[in-house]
């Protein structure tokens, strides 16, 4: 077993609201800089540049897990993470379809796909920082349905977190994890394994929340093997 130091929740230049620096060369580069061993890559409600991503990580050393931050109907964020291709673009065709709206980069911003080198290669027109017309319940159901973990963002702030937006976190949900903005500012017990991320938006904030895990190797399964507490893996001290 290692500690394996992870942040699961970064944004690229395809968010609208994340800096056009935010692509997979440099995100890449600072995750290793400020000693990460593995990043998740969670745009809003697109996962069209996290191929990119895990080819620049690939290349550099650095573990990269797919993944897409849904806004439910409600307007709460939930993480998707997967540990396949395949599961991450067929829950994207899911969100498209049910994702309303056109974007307007003079009102949201720019919402540019990139290279694994960082090279712009499009835009897209969709309302990426719209919500779905899913609720919470569907989203958790489909990203375990294409062998997903499902995680509430940054529950600990006002918006678009389950707690911010609802009051309080619905009975009987089948999240694997909740995710606050600082381990220590970990209050209450929410009755879920408990992570925290940058979610960055800009270069300077990669790393600056992360979640330690004593596991075999940095990848997917082990994570979701320390989420569940299975074969001695566990979430460790930072």
């Amino acid at each position: 077993m290692r500690k394996v130091r992870a942040d699961l929740h970064l944004h690229t230049c395809l968010s609208p609201c994340a800096d056009i620096q935010m692509q997979a060369a440099a995100i890449v580069e600072k995750a290793k800089k400020v000693g990460l061993d593995m990043i998740g890559v969670c745009d809003h409600n697109s996962a069209e540049n996290v191929v990119a991503v895990v080819k620049a990580g690939a290349r550099e050393g650095l573990a990269v897990i797919g993944g897409m931050e849904v806004t439910s109907s409600e307007e709460v964020h939930i993480l998707g993470l997967f540990g396949s291709e395949q599961g991450l673009m067929e829950l994207q065709e899911t969100v498209y379809e049910n994702l309303p709206g056109e974007n307007s980069e003079s009102a949201f911003g720019s919402q540019v796909l990139t290279d694994e080198w960082g090279r712009a290669v499009g835009t897209t027109s969709r309302l990426l920082i719209g919500a779905t017309t899913l609720t919470i319940e569907q989203i958790i159901e489909l990203i375990h349905e294409h062998a997903g973990l499902a995680i509430a963002s940054h529950i600990d702030r006002e918006r678009f977190g389950l707690i911010g937006q609802l009051g309080f976190i619905p009975d009987g949900l089948k999240l694997d994890a909740v995710e606050i903005s600082a381990r220590d500012a970990a209050g209450p017990e929410y009755g879920y394994p408990v992570i925290s991320s940058s979610d960055a938006h800009f270069l300077e904030d990669i790393g600056r929340s992360s979640t330690c895990f004593m596991v075999e190797n940095a990848s997917f399964t082990e994570i979701k093997k320390a989420l569940r507490s299975e074969l001695g893996r566990r979430i460790a001290d930072n």
